[in-house]
């Protein structure tokens, strides 16, 4: 299964001294109406990115139904008082710009992008979806009816039916622990729900403007005042969440799906928030362990062994939890050998110190990608989203690096240990249950589900 010989390493010079990144100029201001502003100079392409972010998503939305949110921001798009769909299209086409909607767990954001030379349009479109959405009764019912695909289709979907499991698991009767509505659920959404939705959501109060590309600061927040200081609207009212739920022991959930040629695995325990003090330490660990290519988790059952294609480990922050995780789709005669694997490794990085020459990949590893997403417009629109959304502090994304580097091998041995809960792990398999059972039950105590989320034995 290796693609790659390590023959040809021999002779590769040195990496070079790692460049400085040249921050941009950035003005952060908060309009009358309570709409936050951050942007961001970026001169080299005559073009401008971004996000208009409201802090509400799906699990704001749970206590009316699942994937509101999701839904309200696919029908944003589709129709104000003053355009319909197609107007829309033609008016965005003729100025060169896109601009999309969408909606997760924490947050819901119209994004847009276009030409310098004509930003105040723009501007003014995403100004009249936030403001003036008209959600068309026919449109409504063209995108609820391709929901209603989508959900059937998600359960035939093995990733998604792990996932759906393991959030259960971790998070219970929290609005975390609901990943996608049911097709009943989808049927009963009425334009009224999302309109309500819609109403409470899309306020400035509740939002977060962030811009990236070639303008000049001063210039823009004079249209930004113009454009949206006319907007007004509150911070919505949110029930408070259920507990978390918080599971002790490894335990393992078999979702069958009869037939199926290969098992979907998925493990996972509680994590941190990205305000955390220990994020950029759990980030590093999480990379050396299967969140890169090089990691220990693909050289160990990709590359050694074979048993699957594209392990991977992750660390999934939401606001106001987060999980870690580690999945790979494997072939059904290698499950318990694949956990095993997964298991070993968790529990080496857990026991042992890091060799210095793998430790420092892994930090020019991390430190690389950082330093790559902040190459582009987008990139750094999201880096400086994400500050702002998460109340990080100002100086975040210049001391990444510097805190990355700041690392030693104990740090993340100790980190390993606190975060990569090894004995209170929580197991899904998915797949057929003839063929994986016996190999689940090895891991603890089991529970068998069905592929719509019934639970069988």
């Amino acid at each position: 299964m290796a693609f790659f010989s390590t023959e040809l390493a021999v002779g590769v010079p040195a990496l070079a001294p790692e460049r400085a990144v040249t921050w941009p100029k950035r003005t952060r201001a908060t309009l009358a109406n309570g709409l936050e502003i951050v942007l961001a100079e970026a001169h080299s392409i005559p073009k401008f990115h971004g996000e208009l972010v409201f802090r509400s998503g799906n699990a704001a939305a749970l206590h009316r139904a699942p994937g509101l949110a999701e839904m309200t921001a696919t029908v944003v798009r589709t129709g104000t008082k003053n355009r319909a769909s197609r107007q829309i299209e033609e008016d965005l086409r003729r100025i060169g710009a896109d601009l999309s909607a969408s909606a997760g767990s924490d947050s819901s954001a119209i994004a847009f992008v276009g030409l310098s030379e004509f930003s105040t349009e723009l501007l003014r479109a995403v100004d009249e979806l936030a403001r003036e959405a008209s959600f068309p009764e026919a449109e409504f019912e063209r995108e609820r009816r391709q929901k209603l695909e989508e959900v059937k289709l998600e359960r035939t979907s093995p990733g998604f039916l792990a996932s759906e499991r393991l959030r259960k698991v971790l998070f219970g009767a929290h609005p975390y622990g609901t990943v996608s509505a049911s097709e009943a659920q989808v049927a009963a959404y009425t334009r009224e729900d999302l309109l309500r939705t819609y109403r409470e959501f899309y306020t400035p109060e509740n939002a977060l403007l962030v811009m990236v590309g070639d303008f000049a600061p001063s210039d823009m927040l004079q249209s930004l005042e113009k454009v949206f200081g006319a907007w007004q609207g509150s911070k919505p009212k949110v029930p408070a969440p259920a507990a978390s739920a918080n599971p002790r022991g490894r335990r393992v959930y078999l979702v069958d799906v009869p037939g199926a040629v290969q098992a979907q695995i998925l493990v996972g325990c509680h994590a941190i928030t990205r305000k955390h003090p220990d994020w950029v330490k759990l980030n590093l660990t999480n990379s050396l362990y299967g969140g890169a290519f090089n990691s220990r988790l693909v050289m160990n059952i990709r590359e050694d062994k074979g048993y699957t294609y594209s392990p991977r480990s992750g660390v999934h922050p939401m606001r106001q939890a987060g999980y870690f995780s580690i999945s790979a789709a494997v072939r059904n005669d290698v499950v318990a050998a694949s956990l095993t694997e997964m298991f070993y490794e968790l529990d080496k990085l857990r026991a042992l110190p890091v060799p210095a020459s793998e430790f420092a990949d892994a930090q020019n590893y991390l430190s690389g990608m950082f330093s790559m997403g902040l190459a582009t417009q987008s990139g750094l629109l999201s880096q400086l989203a994400t500050v702002a959304l998460n109340e990080l502090p100002d100086d975040y994304l210049e001391s990444y690096r510097d805190k990355v580097r700041a690392m030693t091998p104990q740090d993340l041995q100790a980190t390993a240990r606190k975060y990569f809960d090894s004995s209170n792990m929580q197991i899904v398999v998915v797949g057929d249950r003839r063929q994986v059972e016996e190999q689940a039950r090895l891991f603890g105590e089991l529970e068998i589900y069905g592929a719509q989320g019934t639970l069988i034995s």
